[in-house]
């Protein structure tokens, strides 16, 4: 048996789906059932109890499980430390994040990281939070960004950065003139948000709610994208971090408002998986990701990768 075998099936239990395995190895749903096949006949013993619509181990199933999972983890090391000792930093980083982290807080982190690595090749797809865990839980990303994050079962959750969500508003809005606020001021001023299902949103609440304040927004947006647009055209209020509108910032079409009392503070989390070893360049920009750096988002006009389609 191949090592690709072993794989095939670690991930074809693991994701307990046959289109994911394949989508995870590069090869056809059918090939992973005809491996599946091609194992069984070998070791001359059913690996699954197949029903309908899913399946379960059988007790020799269960062992080679086990043993894909130690092989692929000694073969994996192996790949590692002798890419270490040859000092080789290349391969495929895949990333997953929130579209709010995606598009403006990575892109600085990435693109130094690809001036000093550029053997490395960075895959980036956005995702809403709780599909970032998921994503990263099955190994179909190797590093994951949220914010507010929680943890979860079976993976490494960390805060690699904190930042500030600034009130947001409309040029020439009339609070602007009154110079710093105080926050229970906005009870009277229109509010528009992210959807409650999202974690800033829950955050930004929970942190709110601690302060003795409730706002009621007018509308709600499930993307930081469509909120800044409502709040340019004088829609509503909005919380935001700078590094979110440092373009309309720029041209002035949005301005933050500056009020009294401590900071709202958002945690920035990276999702990665406890189980797994990561290859030397994952390592490398995982210790990139940690490395206290000058706040400088990436301007909107040299993105340091492309959105996918």
């Amino acid at each position: 048996m191949q090592v690709e075998s072993f794989r095939v099936f670690r991930d074809l239990v693991e994701t307990r789906s046959f289109s994911r395995s394949a989508s995870l190895n590069g090869i056809t749903q059918s090939a992973v059932s005809q491996q599946l096949r091609s194992i069984e006949v070998r070791l001359r013993v059913p690996l699954l109890e197949r029903t309908s619509k899913q399946f379960a181990l059988t007790r020799e199933g269960q062992l080679l499980y086990e043993a894909s999972r130690e092989i692929i983890g000694y073969y994996q090391r192996f790949q590692h430390q002798l890419e270490e000792m040859r000092n080789i930093i290349s391969g495929t980083i895949r990333l997953v994040a929130v579209p709010s982290l995606g598009l403006h807080e990575l892109p600085p982190y990435i693109k130094d990281f690809l001036k000093a690595f550029p053997q490395v090749k960075i895959q980036v797809d956005y995702r809403r939070s709780n599909e970032v865990y998921e994503s990263v839980a099955e190994g179909e990303a190797d590093v994951g960004f949220v914010a507010f994050p929680s943890p979860r079962k079976g993976l490494k959750v960390e805060t690699f950065k904190k930042d500030t969500l600034h009130i947001i508003c409309a040029a020439g809005h009339p609070l602007l003139k009154k110079g710093p606020i105080h926050l229970p001021d906005l009870a009277q001023s229109k509010i528009v948000s992210l959807a409650p299902e999202m974690p800033t949103r829950q955050g930004l609440d929970r942190i709110l709610a601690a302060r003795g304040l409730k706002f009621h927004p007018m509308m709600e947006f499930d993307n930081v994208e469509t909120l800044k647009q409502a709040v340019e055209i004088n829609a509503g209020i909005a919380f935001l971090p700078a590094s979110a509108i440092s373009s309309e910032l720029a041209k002035g079409s949005l301005a933050i408002l500056s009020h009294q009392g401590p900071e709202i503070v958002r945690p920035l989390g990276i999702v990665s998986r406890a189980s797994r070893m990561v290859s030397p360049a994952v390592k490398r920009f995982l210790k990139a990701l940690k490395t206290p750096r000058e706040s400088s988002p990436a301007s909107p006009a040299e993105p340091a990768f492309s959105i996918p389609s």
